[in-house]
């Protein structure tokens, strides 16, 4: 590997998505600095090792992680990276780095001071705030249920998105689309296996954690798009039901945050599900809110795994 201290290993966990990720490792090929290694966690049915071989500009190894877990698979990506690597990036197989994105990031790390633990590549075509008339509401930020300012931590257990950014800054946590850790970091943190299959707020979980002990910036000319495929989340029970006991999950980790708080956030969350099932008809919000009761049931009663 070419510097020591920014040679990075990128560690891409997917599942059945062969398309995105030959989308993915055309964007990497087309990068004006190539990366040092590519880690591709496969838990698909059927195996994308053809695929992987078929890149031949950098390193690409092609593992297998069964049964799929997106923190599963991060953790044994970064446990398998070269021990030259200092660096250990994660890529979501359905996003497309702009071509001096590796270059610019790389380039932020060789100024970056000890106390940065990671950086998140900046997404450029962010989607909107939902419900942002609610969220962003002077009530919601005075009972500590979400914030205004981008990319914070409410004591309610809730992030705000960071969106796309205009110049290098801080946040108290970063996505794990696109991002890069110091290696460092892992030697006392890793993504927390609990959260299972789609692992919803696994990132959240290990960002802010890590961002309690280093700084974290998302840096603005390290540019990508987010172009997401069919939704990993399953239906609206089912991800109204994860929405409740993954987020519960985090509070009660970390005891800055508040569980009454959260549980007053997550009723609002089911009313405003409610809300909009009944007003559009729309039978995913109608299953959402349903999922988030059930949700709420499990959560009360501490269940020991992730819905």
């Amino acid at each position: 590997m070419r510097n020591e201290k920014t040679a990075t290993a990128y560690v891409v966990a997917t599942k059945d998505r062969p398309a995105e990720l030959g989308r993915l490792l055309r964007s990497l090929e087309a990068q004006t600095r190539l990366p040092d290694e590519i880690l591709v966690v496969d838990g698909g049915r059927e195996s994308v090792e053809a695929l992987c071989r078929g890149v031949r500009a950098f390193p690409v190894r092609h593992m297998r992680c069964l049964p799929p877990s997106a923190a599963r698979q991060r953790n044994a990506g970064l446990e398998a990276a070269s021990p030259e690597a200092r660096l250990i990036g994660f890529l979501d197989d359905d996003v497309v780095l702009d071509e001096h994105a590796v270059e610019n990031m790389i380039r932020f790390w060789e100024s970056a001071d000890e106390r940065t633990g990671g950086a998140a590549f900046n997404m450029m075509n962010h989607p909107s705030t939902a419900l942002a008339g609610i969220k962003l509401s002077p009530f919601s930020e005075a009972a500590g249920l979400y914030s205004r300012r981008r990319g914070a931590v409410s004591p309610a257990g809730f992030q705000t998105m960071i969106g796309r950014v205009g110049a290098n800054d801080s946040f108290d946590w970063l996505p794990s689309t696109a991002s890069v850790w110091r290696r460092d970091v892992f030697a006392g943190f890793r993504f927390d296996e609990w959260y299972a299959g789609y692992s919803y707020l696994e990132d959240l979980d290990f960002s802010y954690r890590v961002g309690k002990r280093f700084r974290l910036a998302v840096v603005a000319d390290a540019g990508y798009l987010h172009l997401p495929a069919a939704s990993g989340r399953g239906n609206g029970f089912e991800f109204g039901r994860r929405e409740i006991v993954n987020r519960i999950h985090f509070v009660r980790k970390n005891p800055e945050l508040s569980i009454p708080r959260c549980y007053m956030a997550m009723a609002v969350r089911l009313l405003m599900s409610l809300g909009l099932g009944l007003r559009r008809r729309d039978s995913y919000h109608l299953q959402r809110a349903w999922g988030n009761v059930v949700g709420l049931g499990l959560s009360l009663g501490r269940i020991g795994r992730a819905a």
